[in-house]
């Protein structure tokens, strides 16, 4: 009777460590690298929408200029470039507002016509729509108060 139970425990023990197992490939699964709006990769959970297109019938430059004023605005403006795979039609920027990571492509569509997308996630790789809702708004607004 006592040796029944041992054999028990190790049955117990060996699901436990299959469970945890089968746990952590799921995380790993889930998590990876996502391509941003700017071209870069990020590590982050790959699932979940995290960005926010707008269109402005405004010249490329001062949309741009206020994309940064709206990082500067809310956040920290961390850093600009053009991206290597592009011409110089396309733009973007890093920065962070509160604890978020935050893209923003700004991207000449047509001679009159720019588009914007902002992308925004967590520290630790989740989305966040509405921070990037919030900064595409403020990109708006800047751009309102610039007429």
């Amino acid at each position: 009777m006592l040796d029944a139970r041992a054999g028990f425990d190790c049955t117990v023990a060996m699901m436990k460590t299959k469970i945890f197992a089968a746990f952590a490939g799921i995380v790993v699964v889930a998590t990876g690298c996502v391509n941003t709006v700017s071209g870069t990769k990020s590590p982050a959970i790959w699932f979940g929408r995290d960005s926010v297109s707008g269109r402005y019938q405004r010249p490329m430059d001062q949309v741009y200029q206020a994309a940064i004023a709206a990082i500067n605005t809310d956040g920290v403006l961390v850093t600009e470039y053009i991206p290597h795979d592009t011409t110089n039609s396309v733009r973007a920027l890093y920065g962070r507002v509160g604890e978020r990571n935050v893209w923003v492509r700004v991207e000449q569509s047509d001679a009159s016509l720019t588009d914007v997308t902002v992308q925004a996630r967590t520290k630790f790789g989740d989305t966040d729509i509405d921070v990037a809702h919030e900064v595409e708004k403020e990109i708006a607004l800047q751009l309102q108060s610039a007429r």
